[in-house]
């Protein structure tokens, strides 16, 4: 079965409203649609979040593998028909994901994503998110360059990464659209296929201006899940 997975971010919000918009033009064509409650959401209360922040942010990739093997186990998807989407925060968990555990999944959407850790700080809101993450400039660096997915692409791994694509905007006022530009370029300069990008000139951290962008760009990447995943 084709499957789409989305990441809700290590922050402390709820994504589960999601499913009735965006899971719902998934299910109708066939598809089957998990939210992923990893640790560093907002799902369980303050606790469940607080145990993903800073030096055990790794925890979030890890809970998201930890529930696509188990998709596998239990008979739902395989590598194969598996697809993950996430955005902002969720795009740090997918692309992540992307570089340190490609062998579970088929297709990566990654949306308006923080990728360098190294100089997020630097670069529009990133100062303001020291607190969750932790702060380049210091010896913080020692555990974020582990959760930097931009200083974790493995040339070893080149032939071996999912299809991705990635989305972000031009006016993203919050993440910076170089985290973007700059990790699909990294992409781009080791050979890796599969890359597709999507940047929008305008609307914002929401990657969209007005409803029918955004229907647009829902409609990007379902189609681009639905054709990644369906068997040929």
């Amino acid at each position: 079965g084709i499957l789409a997975k989305f990441g809700s971010g290590p922050t402390e919000r709820l994504v589960t409203a999601q499913v009735a918009t965006i899971g719902a033009g998934w299910l109708e064509r066939g598809g089957t649609y998990v939210v992923a409650n990893i640790r560093g959401g907002g799902e369980y209360g303050p606790t469940w979040h607080q145990a993903a922040k800073k030096e055990k942010r790794h925890v979030c990739v890890e809970d998201f593998a930890a529930v696509a093997e188990h998709l596998a186990a239990s008979g739902v998807a395989t590598p194969g028909t598996l697809g993950v989407r996430g955005g902002s925060n969720g795009g740090l968990l997918v692309g992540n994901f992307y570089v340190q555990r490609p062998e579970l999944v088929a297709a990566v959407v990654c949306a308006v994503p923080l990728l360098d850790m190294k100089r997020y700080s630097h670069l529009l809101a990133g100062a303001s998110w020291r607190a969750e993450y932790g702060d380049p400039d210091t010896d913080d660096w020692s555990y974020l360059k582990h959760n930097s997915a931009y200083h974790n692409v493995d040339p070893a791994k080149k032939d071996a990464f999912p299809k991705l694509l990635m989305t972000t905007s031009t006016k993203d006022d919050r993440v910076h659209p170089y985290h973007a530009r700059s990790f699909v370029k990294r992409l781009q300069e080791l050979g890796v296929g599969g890359v597709n990008y999507f940047e929008n000139i305008e609307g914002g951290h929401g990657g969209a201006a007005d409803a029918k962008q955004s229907a647009y760009v829902t409609a990007l990447w379902q189609d681009f899940l639905w054709n990644a995943l369906s068997k040929k």
